[in-house]
């Protein structure tokens, strides 16, 4: 007997429950992250180096954190919704904020651009680019778009303000 072909919803639906319980597995690890920490003698972050920080900065933290949130919703969530159009909508408004805000960010080169602001000019190029693709249905196109957008951008770009001397190494190593 063989088995009866499963629909395309079923196979997302399929890949929607494997990808959510990775996602269910790091907001626990995110989570538990403070009760380590405390545990370990490592320091609550200290906020109050964010809330000092120029406008421009904190804007862009905002619009990183929202990105990466909505962004990590879209990259486990089912493809192709109203839900996944209306975030992703969204998730360009909070990248685009990211990439620009992150121009007027120069504290770190005494006024001058660094190599890191090449991502923030490709993100502003890539990101219409990706939504062209979408208005297209070019689907493939579209989505090796966004998810280099999602790790470089985000991510890599991300992983680089922990390095020791950067506002948010201060706030969470002190």
């Amino acid at each position: 007997m063989s088995q009866p072909n499963l629909s395309m919803h079923d196979a997302a639906a399929r890949r929607f429950r494997r990808k959510g319980l990775a996602g269910v597995l790091v907001a626990t690890a995110i989570a538990a992250a403070p009760v380590l920490m405390i545990r370990n003698g490592v320091h609550m972050p200290n906020l109050s180096l964010l809330a000092a920080a120029p406008v421009k900065i904190q804007l862009h933290v905002a619009a990183a954190l929202t990105a990466l949130a909505i962004g990590t919703v879209l990259m486990v969530g089912v493809k192709g919704t109203r839900l996944h159009r209306t975030l992703g909508w969204t998730w360009v408004v909070a990248m685009a904020t990211t990439a620009i805000s992150s121009l007027f960010i120069r504290e770190m080169n005494h006024g001058a651009m660094s190599w890191i602001h090449l991502l923030s000019g490709w993100t502003i190029v890539a990101l219409p680019m990706a939504v062209y693709a979408a208005r297209r249905h070019k689907v493939h196109m579209h989505r090796r778009f966004m998810t280099g957008l999602f790790v470089g951008g985000l991510l890599i770009a991300g992983a680089f303000t922990f390095l020791p001397g950067r506002l948010l190494w201060r706030v969470f190593f002190g």
